[in-house]
């Protein structure tokens, strides 16, 4: 029986409706850190808030000694799940949770991302309307069409309907506060190139001289704006340090606000160049590629350094006689770390991200030849060290809130010439904060050479220190710009040759996760592990699916999730929901002047995908029709479907 014939028998009880209710957390809106958003809100609307969530405390107390008949009619609303169409076919499925003016303005909306010209200029129009309409006319007329499909609105409070919406409908929330800085390109070219070359030169940077093969690693002007060719990801750059502080406080917005609306299931998404200067990036990534190339040189081997199995004795044989003469060299020696099955890293990672030791100090290796240290990097000055030291302290910031307040956190990935930074610095925090459950999540690019690789590497990381592994598995953001680049200064380019192969590299890397998951499963603890599958790709979920099976691996095992955008592949979210999987809509929120450069995004996407938004035109279609046919055209949608 569906849910919808069971619901005319339950709806009406108080107890469920408080229970259910956006505002039964009161510290989402009048605790936690009150500073961050609550500072325009007027006390006695808090007094309100207060007072809401004191007679749904009570109610929810009484809610727990109901009659047998009233606990029946709870039971009643306990349903299997659905059964799930792998061809994603099914309308009313996927729309559900629609009203039919909300199936009209998505058609629309899918509709215009078809007609290049408006995709185009977008931004242009939108600032036109802006200007010819007034704000407030301006305003509604978005909230009417792209505002309202795409955003969930302009605020913590005026979300939790929509995010109650999605729960009610098996779908769970990844807040992200999508308010970006419309800046022009000269702009941004300006700000990006002073921002990623060094401020001064410190004590012996004079003296370096970098070898050949590292130009992935330094900025090129011709692509220092990092929007170019990226319409699926957003971009931020580096204004100053008072900036990266409200990013930060805006991304601990967004987890306080998860851990309020969505009762501890969800997600927050950070990005690591919002947090500090994207020099330190650069260098530390080119830092940490040549002490792969220096790792080589001893093994014969390529790739990252944990699984060129190198022994310790390796280097230290080849280092001898210099750590005899050179205490430097001996006790850069014994800060390796390794164990039984060899070494994991070179360099004293945990001290880096703990900040307890300044990069300049760390970052060298010993010459193979003559024995003595060497700069991996330009030693960086003491206002680079600070601003290093400022960016651990801001991750390090972000993640005890996240742990406190048990959301999960995913670091999104970025551009190849970051990754290798942001991927160590993930790693290491999952070491510090994954020491319970999976709270911090790397993301792997399967658009990437190397995405199989590294997730192997990253997996063996964690199995071997004995911690939570957290993963988010993405086909990739920035293909166009990444081949252009590499292109033009002739290096390698790092993405997968054809469409075909980073499908095959996804489900490597989810086959892979799948074998791995089953192992613990059988040895240990199977939520060692948690992967999501974001993706907007059908035959990604399908394969997905059909893989868990093999694996034997249920979704009640709760380590492989689901993720698509809010507004988008509704025919995949909502099914997946309603059958029994983890599935989460990734939610955006912001005030609608401010996240114009969102919706521009968005547009330019869809018209990147026109055949899938063909299908969901399709779809809607075949749903409104049904509506009429069946009377249901003023359709109310109530869910009771449990987000697993």
């Amino acid at each position: 029986m569906r849910i919808s014939l069971l619901l005319n028998s339950v709806v009406s009880s108080s107890s469920v409706i408080a229970r259910h209710s956006p505002f039964s957390n009161p510290r989402i809106l009048c605790g936690g850190r009150p500073h961050i958003f609550l500072a325009s809100v007027n006390p006695s609307v808090c007094r309100e808030f207060r007072k809401t969530f004191k007679s749904a405390n009570e109610t929810d107390t009484t809610h727990k000694t109901l009659s047998p008949a009233a606990k029946s009619e709870e039971i009643l609303k306990e349903k299997l799940p659905d059964t799930l169409d792998l061809s994603f076919q099914d309308a009313e499925a996927a729309f559900r949770s629609k009203t039919t003016w909300e199936l009209l303005r998505a058609y629309i909306v899918f509709k215009l991302c078809a007609v290049n010209y408006l995709v185009d200029n977008n931004m242009k129009l939108m600032q036109l309307g802006q200007k010819v309409l007034g704000k407030k006319l301006f305003e509604k007329l978005m909230e009417l069409s792209f505002y309202g499909h795409f955003v969930a609105g302009p605020n913590q409070i005026a979300i939790q309907p929509q995010i109650e919406r999605l729960r009610n409908f098996g779908v769970k929330a990844i807040l992200d506060y999508s308010v970006e800085e419309d800046i022009s390109h000269e702009d941004a070219t300006k700000i990006e190139i002073e921002s990623t070359v060094p401020l001064t030169k410190g004590d012996g940077q004079s003296e370096f001289k970098p070898n050949e093969g590292y130009t992935q690693y330094h900025v090129h002007p011709e692509f220092a704006d990092r929007r170019g060719g990226v319409a699926s990801a957003r971009t931020f750059f580096y204004m100053n340090e008072a900036q990266c502080e409200r990013n930060m406080e805006t991304f601990i917005q967004s987890i306080e606000a998860v851990s309020g609306a969505t009762r501890g299931t969800g997600f927050a998404a950070i990005k690591v160049t919002a947090l500090g200067r994207p020099q330190l990036l650069l260098q530390l990534s080119e830092a940490i590629v040549r002490v792969r190339s220096y790792v080589s040189k001893v093994t014969g081997k390529q790739g990252n350094v944990l699984e060129q199995n190198v022994k310790p004795e390796d280097l230290k044989r080849k280092l001898e006689k210099a750590a005899i003469s050179d205490p430097t060299v001996k006790s850069w020696l014994e800060n390796m770390t390794y164990d039984s099955s060899g070494l994991i890293h070179v360099l004293p990672w945990l001290g880096v991200v703990e900040a307890q030791k300044k990069l300049r100090d760390v970052l060298k290796i010993p010459d193979l030849e003559t024995g003595k240290m060497e700069n991996l990097i330009p030693p960086l000055s003491d206002q680079e060290e600070e601003m290093f030291r400022n960016m651990m302290r801001r991750l390090h910031t972000i993640f005890k809130v996240a742990t406190k307040t048990d959301v999960r956190v995913m670091v999104d990935a970025e551009q190849s010439y970051f990754q290798p930074a942001i991927s160590r610095i993930a790693m290491e925090m999952m070491r510090i904060y994954n020491r319970e459950k999976a709270i911090v999540f790397n993301t792997y690019q399967c658009y990437l050479k190397e995405a199989l690789q590294n997730l192997i590497t990253d997996f063996e990381q964690a199995e071997r220190q004995n911690f939570f592994f957290g993963a988010k598995l993405v086909r990739g953001a920035y293909m166009e710009q990444e081949r252009e680049r590499a292109k033009t200064f002739g290096y390698e380019d790092p993405i997968n040759g054809t469409y075909e192969a980073t499908t095959n590299m996804y489900q490597d890397c989810m086959v892979e996760s799948l074998r791995r998951i089953k192992r613990m499963k059988e040895i240990s603890d199977p939520k060692k592990i948690a992967i999501m599958a974001a993706t907007h790709n059908e035959d990604a979920v399908r394969f997905t699916i059909q893989n868990m099976k093999g694996f034997g691996i249920q979704p009640m095992d709760r380590v492989i999730c689901f993720g698509q955008l809010y507004g988008m592949c509704d025919q995949v979210s909502f099914p997946l929901g309603q059958s029994g999987y983890s599935v989460y809509k990734y939610v955006p929120y912001g005030p609608v002047t401010e996240v114009l450069p969102y919706l521009s995004r968005r547009a330019q996407e869809n018209r990147g995908f026109l055949g899938k938004i063909a299908k969901e035109r399709r779809l809607i279609t075949k749903e409104l029709r049904r509506r009429i046919l069946t009377g249901k055209l003023f359709y109310k949608p109530v869910g009771n479907y449990q987000p697993l």
